[in-house]
């Protein structure tokens, strides 16, 4: 692929041979790029099947729905990023370094989203040790409310007229209260 385009960069605008030399070689590309495009979409599809699939067991094995739909979408993108650099392989792109270049993206991107992945570990972490469950009430540093999603990041609470999102991090590092019953009911006096 880099020859046509080291022809391109020597060749007169008006020169006819060089055009017709560069037309050539691009058509002799495009059954790559069709077959590239077709294995991208082929993995696409792979990717969903493979993340329904997870889904499926999760659910016949009664795993807990938020551990496995982290672990669902991460085999899902997983599928896609190997299909990506299998389609720009056949295409005829060179992937090692681009494979490389990324290996060193993710090093910088970690170290720069430390609190990204702090709360990630955090949230894998509390599927795992399960200190509470959905429709559980819990409170921690001063905020109180009914868990209704656990993800990656956050642990989504609600209350009836708001939400709130609490990083991993901090359920993790701080004491939790969980109510097993109803709400406690405040006294006469005391704070809510």
């Amino acid at each position: 692929m880099n020859g046509w385009i080291a022809d391109l960069t020597g060749m007169s605008l008006w020169d006819g041979t060089a055009w017709e030399a560069t037309t050539d070689r691009i058509a002799q590309q495009v059954p790559q790029i069709v077959i590239g495009s077709l294995l991208v979409g082929l993995f696409w599809f792979a990717s969903n099947a493979v993340r329904r699939l997870i889904n499926r067991l999760g659910r016949l094995r009664r795993v807990n729905a938020d551990a496995v739909g982290i672990l669902a979408e991460t085999a899902k993108w997983s599928v896609v990023a190997i299909g990506l650099v299998t389609g720009l392989g056949t295409v005829g792109i060179d992937v090692s370094a681009l494979v490389a270049g990324l290996g060193l993206t993710g090093l910088a991107l970690g170290i720069a989203l430390k609190d990204v992945v702090s709360n990630s570990i955090a949230g894998i972490m509390i599927l795992i040790y399960r200190p509470f469950a959905r429709n559980d009430r819990i409170s921690v540093t001063n905020l109180e409310g009914t868990v209704v999603q656990i993800d990656l990041r956050y642990t989504t609470l609600e209350l009836p007229d708001r939400k709130i999102l609490i990083p991993n991090s901090n359920l993790f590092t701080n004491s939790i209260i969980v109510y097993r019953g109803a709400a406690p009911v405040p006294r006469e006096g005391e704070e809510e």
